[in-house]
C-alpha cells in the first residue's frame, strides 16, 4: 500500500526517496542473508555426513518456511480474513495484537542486530553457547542482540517515535525475507499475482461493500498503548500510564519530507513479498554460477548475446522493483489516494524475469523445482 503526501510540490520528494532505498536496501540485505543461510546449511551438512549432496535451495534447515502452490493460492484468502477481523473487531483485539507485534518484532530484530553483534563480541568472548536450562543455549552476541531488541521495543512503546517503528519494521522485512522461500518461478506467480488482486480489491473495492476503505483504515488506525491499558485494568492512578502515546504498529515504513509536514508510506508486505521473488532469482543465480558446468548451466539460444547471458536475473528483477515502486509513488502523487503498491510492483518484477528467462532458456527450468538437479556432485557444494 503506497500512501501520497497530504502536499504534492513534485512527483518525488526526500520521503519517497528514502522510501525508496531503504526498501531496496532491506531487500538486497534480506536476500544475502538468506543465501548465506543456505551457505551455513551446506557447511553443516558437510561436517555431518561425508556422503556427497547436491545442491539444494530449499534447505532442510527446519526454521526456514517454503512455501508451496497451495499455500501460494490461499495466503491473499487468509490475508482478507485477516484483514476483515482488525476492520470490524479492531477495539478488541488491538492489545493483544500490539503485544503480538511487539514479541516478533522483537525477535526479528535481534536477528537483523546478530551480524553486527557478532562482529563486536569476537574479539573479547569465545562463540561458545551458554546454557539457559530449557530456554536452550545462546552465544554472547546473541544474547546481546536480543538485549539491544528488547531495549528498543520498550523504548518504542514509551515514546511511540516512528524512527524506532521502522527499526522494527525493518526487522520484521529482513527476517521474513530471510526464512521464507519460493522454490519455484511457478509458486512465485501464484503468490504475487493473488496478493495483487488482493491488494487491487481492498484499495479500490472495499469502500464499494464497506462504506470504508478497508485497507487505508487498517493501515493508518493506531492502537491503544498496553501500558495504558495496564494502568486502567489495575487502577492505578489517573496519572500512571496515561501519558503514554498510542502506538502506530510497526506493518509499514513512514518517513517524513524535509518540512516534517507529511509522511510517505509504504507497507511492509510491498518490501516483503517482491523481497521473496529477489531473494528466489538470487539463490537462482548462484546456483547457476556453481552449476555453470552441467548442462542445466549451458548457455541459452544462439541468438542471444554474450551481453544478456552475463545479465543476472537479481540485478534484472531488481531495476524493476526501482521502476515499480517510482511508477507506484508519481500514480500516488497525480491521484491524491492510496496506490495498491503491487499493482504496479508485480508487473514491474515478474514480466522482465519471465522475459528473461524464456530468451536465456532457463524459462522452463525455473517454472518448477529448479533448485532439484538430477545428477549429484560434489562440486554442488562448494561455496
Amino acid at each position: 500500500l503506497s500512501f501520497p503526501n497530504s502536499r504534492a510540490y513534485s512527483l518525488v520528494d526526500s520521503s519517497q526517496v528514502s522510501t525508496f532505498l531503504i526498501s531496496i536496501l532491506l531487500i538486497v540485505y534480506g536476500s544475502f542473508r538468506s543465501l548465506n543461510m543456505d551457505f551455513e546449511n551446506q557447511d553443516k551438512e558437510k561436517d555431518n555426513s561425508s556422503a556427497a549432496g547436491s545442491f539444494n535451495g530449499n534447505s532442510t534447515n527446519n526454521s526456514i518456511q517454503t512455501i508451496d502452490s497451495t499455500q501460494a493460492l490461499f495466503l491473499p484468502i487468509g490475508a482478507s480474513v485477516s484483514l476483515l477481523v482488525m476492520f470490524f473487531f479492531f477495539d478488541s483485539v488491538q492489545v493483544v495484537f500490539t503485544i503480538c507485534t511487539a514479541v516478533l518484532a522483537t525477535i526479528a530484530f535481534a536477528f537483523l542486530l546478530l551480524p553486527m553483534c557478532q562482529y563486536l563480541t569476537r574479539p573479547c568472548s569465545p562463540q561458545n553457547k551458554i546454557s539457559f536450562g530449557c530456554c536452550g543455549r545462546f552465544t554472547a552476541a546473541e544474547l546481546l542482540s536480543f538485549s539491544l531488541s528488547v531495549m528498543l521495543v520498550l523504548i518504542w512503546v514509551l515514546t511511540g517515535h516512528w524512527l524506532l517503528m521502522d527499526a522494527l519494521a525493518m526487522g520484521l522485512c529482513v527476517a521474513m525475507i530471510a526464512f521464507v522461500r519460493l522454490p519455484s518461478l511457478k509458486v512465485s506467480c501464484l503468490l504475487l499475482s493473488g496478493l495483487l488482486i488482493y491488494d487491487v480489491f481492498w484499495v479500490f473495492f472495499s469502500a464499494y461493500i464497506f462504506n470504508s476503505n478497508v485497507m487505508v483504515k487498517v493501515a493508518t488506525q493506531p492502537a491503544d498503548n498496553p501500558l495504558d491499558v495496564l494502568s486502567r485494568k489495575l487502577h492505578l492512578g489517573p496519572n500512571v500510564g496515561r501519558d503514554v502515546p498510542r502506538l502506530s504498529l510497526p506493518g509499514k515504513l513512514v518517513f517524513p519530507s524535509s518540512t516534517g509536514s507529511h509522511f510517505s508510506m509504504l507497507g511492509i508486505g510491498d518490501i516483503v513479498m517482491p523481497g521473496l521473488l529477489l531473494c528466489f532469482v538470487l539463490r537462482y543465480d548462484n546456483y547457476k554460477k556453481q552449476a555453470s558446468g552441467d548442462a542445466c548451466g549451458a548457455p541459452g539460444p544462439a541468438n542471444i548475446s554474450g551481453r544478456m547471458q552475463k545479465v543476472s536475473y537479481f540485478h534484472c528483477t531488481l531495476i524493476g522493483y526501482f521502476v515499480g515502486l517510482l511508477t507506484a509513488t508519481v500514480a500516488s502523487r497525480i491521484h491524491r489516494a492510496a496506490q495498491p503498491a503491487l499493482l504496479y510492483l508485480v508487473p514491474f518484477t515478474l514480466l522482465p524475469l519471465l522475459t528473461m528467462a524464456y530468451l536465456k532458456g532457463d524459462l522452463r527450468r525455473m517454472w518448477s523445482e529448479p533448485f532439484h538437479s538430477k545428477s549429484s556432485s560434489s562440486r554442488f557444494l562448494e561455496v
